[in-house]
């Protein structure tokens, strides 16, 4: 009997291993060596360490200046999230009111939504022929700053206010039955118990707002563009990948430095969570200033741009028409050749989908690995280890990543490096984060005590993970997949370097639009932009239906 439980446990064990290797692996492979190039390029010249180029590339005014413009736009893109974000964190989850579920619906659309169409909906509605293009904000920072609080807002709403509703209203109460003022009693009682959700909420949105180059490049680069933009010119345009080598490591660093203050931030805002259930108020005088703000900011930074983006879709030459979705089926004008929006969509689709399954046979194994609980304390440290590891692609961008595929493989395997076979393996890295994160709250609901009086009865270890862990995972796989497919679907800054030209995805054929003069062309990206969104919304829709209760924010990482 002994040697039998003796050899049940070393093949656990060993499954446990492997459950975890395999992924770890295929992030040594498909993340790690392609940042790793890149880290070598700026290092490495000639064969031999060599810091000159940091030296050529660090000692140029524009690249300090590009520097400033990025962070300067990630500043005002997180405070702008952040001020917007906390009055409608009040309203839409601690004030009560008929549709309020519309509006938190209306205010969670931009985060699915991929930045391309963002920064499309922010056009239509900015252009000198747009609704706002009296403001003359086209092609300026300010818009892809308005573009970043569109997309970063329900974070804010959503993270913060899961947290506010948690809290217990007496506290607040006890403030104002002492004389405060409803302004004192937020600032001195309530703020202080928000901070950790709100600094975690700020330092993701950091995080985006930094790494966010499909809005920048769709409204015109503005001024000195960014670190991500630069590096695609670097690349594409002049080919100095050793150049773009040292920027991106720039890069690295700013976002890791993000991502290290948000998982901070996040362990105060998982130890506040520990709160009971607050009820909701109903909606009353003393809440008017925050009811306007979040109103307004609904009404003019969400439902505008995106009802925008639709009627010019519905409009050619000033009159109301659907010749821009006819167009949908031909490859536009000013070029010949290419694949129609119609085709890169079917890419888009049978690419996202594969990007899909890859992410989830990485992503199972990892997320069973790290919601089991034990009091080993050498399996609690390889947890966090490879939690670390798993994160590693959240804190790199996109653009990076897919830098670094081509740095990576260019001189041993080019015909794979420019085959376009790697742009779902690069669509999986980036959504493995979101992919692991929304599985592992779903697994670590699941009492130990089943397993345990599973193992009692005499259950193998498979079977134990068959019949206990393997309905909850079912539960968790819709949800797991449907965003995994979202992300993949409107992935654009490393398929801008992966895919090939007549196999382009349709972010990428939106950007190529915009870029070519002429009304068809124009036209077909905003109806493209109509239809990327309307597929995207809808993959969303069923993600949200199969979401379990009690799984979590996916936003709140």
């Amino acid at each position: 009997m002994q040697t039998t439980t003796r050899a049940t446990g070393a093949l656990g064990k060993i499954a446990w291993t492997a459950a975890a290797a395999v992924p770890l692996a295929f992030l040594a492979i498909f993340f790690v060596w392609p940042v790793g190039a890149i880290i070598t390029r700026g290092f490495v010249q000639d064969g031999s360490l060599s810091l000159a180029i940091f030296g050529e590339v660090l000692g140029e005014t524009r690249t300090w200046r590009i520097v400033a413009q990025t962070l300067w736009m990630a500043v005002a893109g997180t405070l702008g999230s952040v001020i917007l974000g906390i009055p409608g964190a009040y309203i839409l989850y601690r004030c009560r009111f008929p549709g309020r579920g519309i509006l938190r619906g209306i205010a969670t659309v931009p985060f699915v939504l991929p930045t391309v169409v963002v920064g499309v909906a922010f056009r239509a509605l900015l252009a000198d022929r747009g609704p706002l293009g009296f403001l003359g904000l086209d092609g300026t920072t300010t818009a892809v700053i308005l573009a970043m609080i569109f997309f970063n807002y329900s974070i804010v709403v959503r993270q913060v206010g899961t947290l506010w509703a948690s809290l217990d209203p007496r506290m607040p109460e006890a403030a104002r039955s002492l004389g405060a003022s409803p302004l004192r009693a937020f600032r001195t009682v309530t703020l202080p118990q928000l901070g950790p959700a709100i600094a975690s909420a700020a330092s993701l949105v950091f995080l985006y707002c930094s790494t966010a180059f499909g809005i920048v490049i769709t409204l015109g680069q503005p001024g000195y563009g960014t670190l991500e933009t630069e590096i695609y010119l670097q690349t594409r345009v002049f080919l100095n990948l050793p150049g773009a080598a040292v920027l991106s490591i720039l890069q690295f660093i700013i976002v890791l430095i993000a991502v290290v203050v948000s998982n901070r931030a996040r362990r105060g805002t998982e130890t506040s969570l520990k709160l009971g259930e607050a009820k909701d108020a109903r909606l009353g005088r003393g809440d008017l200033w925050p009811a306007v703000v979040t109103f307004v900011t609904i009404a003019t930074l969400i439902i505008a741009p995106l009802l925008a983006l639709v009627l010019r879709s519905l409009q050619r030459g000033g009159e109301w028409s659907l010749a821009n979705y006819a167009l949908l089926t031909t490859s536009g004008s000013g070029f010949s050749g290419g694949a129609t929006v119609i085709q890169a969509l079917e890419h888009s689709l049978k690419i996202a989908l594969d990007a899909t399954v890859i992410a989830l046979v990485i992503a199972v194994p990892l997320a069973l690995v790290l919601s089991r609980r034990t009091r080993s304390r050498r399996f609690q440290r390889a947890q966090r280890l490879i939690d670390g590891a798993v994160m590693l692609p959240l804190g790199v961008s996109a653009v990076t990543v897919g830098f670094g595929f081509i740095v990576s493989l260019q001189a041993t395997v080019p015909q794979l490096a420019m085959s376009g076979l790697l742009v779902p393996l690069a669509q999986a890295v980036v959504a493995l984060p979101l992919v692991v994160r929304s599985l592992v709250p779903v697994l670590r609901a699941i009492d130990p005590r089943l397993r345990e009086a599973a193992a009692t009865l005499g259950a193998s270890p498979s079977r134990i993970l068959l019949t206990v862990d393997g309905p909850f995972l079912a539960r968790g796989l819709g949800l797991a997949a449907g965003f995994a497919f979202a992300v993949s679907l409107g992935e654009f800054g490393a398929t801008s370097f992966l895919a090939r030209p007549d196999y382009v995805t349709l972010p990428v054929l939106i950007v190529r639009l915009l870029s070519r003069p002429g009304a068809d062309n124009y036209g077909m990206a905003l109806a493209a932009a109509v239809l990327l969104a309307a597929v995207t919304a809808l993959v969303m829709t069923v993600c949200e239906k199969l979401r379990p209760r009690g799984a979590g924010e996916v936003t709140g990482w």
